[in-house]
């Protein structure tokens, strides 16, 4: 077995605490030297907490006297932070892994991706609900044909503005959609391959936010089928789904609940397929609560967080295709096309 990624998480807010840290610390391809935070006892906290030797409170890393004891880092921190630490990082010969959005401008993704290629270090970008275990099903379904020739790819989220989001949201570009966005755009990117924007459609908040009320937007892609992404942000219920139109089936992934449905086609639509889609829906439905909801329950629901990391010491071990889903060259491709939706008027 190769020896272990040392690693240090910067950055230890919700997404490192539930997510990051509990995966790495499962997980026998690292050790967690350390965590590092700018805000006043957080990072001594988790130290304390999680048993981790080493900790920082510091806004760069070479505040943090210990780093020379890590290969690599995991990039947590506000995405404003993500280029600065990610440059800091590979300056000083450590892989970096970094949470979406990947940076701020086209122009810091394309310096980051020729710096992690000129001193031969791996670069990560976190894209895991490609990973859960829902979502290998829907791909899986695609790739053999089960769902029959697609015809149509949609991404949907509804946002509750209520619900639990990070206190810098609204300093982006956007606000909340530069956050959340490149989850949906390398869901569709992994069914349909590359992405050209078409057309986006910007609808201004209606309670006075910068996170406008909807962006609505749609894709060209190599097989000519129709690809959109539709975010409603002032939605009175939080729901995200992945929608596959095929010829026989219809394929739907409920992120949120790591649940994948199968429907059949229901042809004339009369009484008894009606009935008989109602069955098969809330039968797989109720069956998926039981192995995704008992995780969840326990805290061991990671979204294919688990995997991202897998991948990300693969590739620090010499593994050349573990990045391929998540290395520079797919961060700087959905970056690009968020700034096209960004831009688009």
């Amino acid at each position: 077995m190769p020896p272990r990624v040392r690693i240090a998480s910067v950055g230890v807010g919700w997404v490192a605490r539930h997510r990051h840290l509990p995966v790495m610390d499962r997980s026998d391809q690292f050790e967690v030297v350390g965590v590092i935070d700018r805000k006043p006892g957080y990072a001594a906290e988790v130290a304390a907490t999680r048993g981790y030797r080493r900790h920082a409170q510091a806004s760069s890393l070479a505040q943090a006297l210990w780093i020379d004891e890590v290969d690599a880092v995991a990039v947590a921190a506000a995405p404003m932070a993500h280029y600065q630490l990610a440059k800091e990082a590979l300056a000083l010969g450590k892989h970096v892994l970094t949470e979406k959005p990947f940076v701020m401008t086209r122009a810091e993704g394309e310096e980051l991706v020729e710096i992690a290629e000129r001193s031969d270090r791996r670069l990560a970008i976190v894209h895991n609900f490609q990973f859960a275990r829902s979502t290998k099903r829907l791909l899986a379904d695609v790739a053999s044909g089960a769902l029959g020739q697609i015809r149509g790819v949609d991404a949907v989220q509804f946002g509750n503005p209520a619900r639990r989001l990070p206190e810098w949201y609204e300093q982006l570009p956007l606000g909340l959609f530069y956050d959340e966005s490149p989850h949906l755009l390398y869901l569709l990117r992994a069914i349909a391959g590359p992405l050209r924007l078409a057309q986006a459609k910007i609808i201004p908040s209606m309670i006075g936010l910068k996170t406008p009320a909807r962006i609505d937007a749609w894709f060209d892609a190599s097989e000519g089928y129709p690809i959109r992404l539709s975010c409603n942000f002032e939605s009175p219920v939080s729901e995200w789904h992945l929608l596959v139109f095929g010829e026989r089936r219809l394929g739907i992934v409920d992120i949120f609940r790591d649940i994948y449905l199968s429907l059949p086609n229901d042809g004339t639509h009369d009484a008894r397929r009606v009935i008989t889609t109602s069955l098969v829906a809330t039968f797989q439905h109720w069956l998926q609560h039981v192995t995704s909801g008992v995780p969840h329950l326990r805290g061991r629901l990671f979204y294919g967080n688990d995997e991202v990391f897998a991948r990300f010491a693969a590739a620090i071990g010499g593994d050349q295709n573990a990045l391929a889903p998540i290395g520079p060259d797919r961060a700087l491709e959905i970056l690009k096309l968020q700034h096209s939706i960004v831009a688009f008027r």
